[in-house]
């Protein structure tokens, strides 16, 4: 291992006070190199460079300590919705070993590679699962199962709230990642979550560690079940999201 990505990660994670174990650092390595391999034969990422991998995909997943309480983490049941290179997800299922973890996205050839992930980095109580939210969200083994959603999807947050509420139990949370402002997105949202059953609990704006970077998580708890009319069919919430 390259003793300048050891520096990197411990550097990144001082300031979320996160310290990692010989083992969890050869992990993430272990996933650099996985992620830089398969990337020559798919598009998994356009981020490739040592010191961005780990700020902005790695430090960036495990950035969720700054709303989720880390000892709470550690006992959760958690889906990753639209994780396509594993982000946040499995960052955070090799910094906490004992969270239960659910990846899922759309396209099956990163399934694939999520599990030669799983399986060389020999992570257990994870796993990955080909699908869309819309079904997904639908299906009694899925729907409110989570104590815990996170996405790091590109969608607005109305669309991401349709997706990802229905998987989260009564009192459970949903932290969607974002940056940039989000005061419109938030303002746009207020119906939707309310037709959902969720509540804006906390936004927590910050600079990711050693960069001029913004980053915001929205965090919003579950108040009450979701309606059975939602999701909605395939390709409706991200064309017509709620209002």
């Amino acid at each position: 291992m390259e003793q300048k990505f050891r520096v990197l990660m411990e550097q990144g994670l001082r300031e979320f006070s996160i310290e990692l174990s010989e083992k969890q650092i050869d992990q993430f390595y272990k996933y650099y190199r996985l992620l830089l391999q398969w990337n020559e034969v798919m598009n998994l990422t356009a981020i490739t460079q040592l010191e961005e991998v780990v700020t902005k995909h790695f430090v960036d997943s495990l950035s969720l300590v700054k709303t989720v309480d880390r000892g709470a983490l550690s006992e959760l049941s958690v889906l990753d919705l639209g994780t396509g290179a594993g982000f946040p997800g499995i960052p955070l299922k090799i910094a906490f070993p004992s969270i239960k973890m659910v990846l899922m996205d759309s396209l099956n050839k990163r399934i694939k590679f999520l599990n030669d992930v799983i399986a060389k980095l020999e992570l257990h109580d994870i796993y990955a699962v080909h699908g869309r939210a819309e079904d997904y969200g639908r299906d009694d083994e899925y729907r409110e199962q989570f104590d815990l959603c996170v996405s790091r999807a590109v969608a607005n947050l109305s669309t991401l709230s349709e997706y990802c509420i229905p998987f989260v139990k009564i009192e459970g949370i949903f932290v969607s990642y974002k940056s940039g402002n989000v005061d419109e997105e938030l303002r746009q949202s207020k119906g939707a979550l309310e037709l959902l059953g969720g509540r804006i609990e906390s936004v927590a704006e910050f600079l990711l560690p050693g960069s001029d970077m913004g980053r915001t998580l929205i965090k919003i708890k579950k108040i009450k079940t979701t309606s059975k009319k939602y999701p909605r069919k395939a390709g409706i919430p991200g064309k017509e999201p709620l209002v």
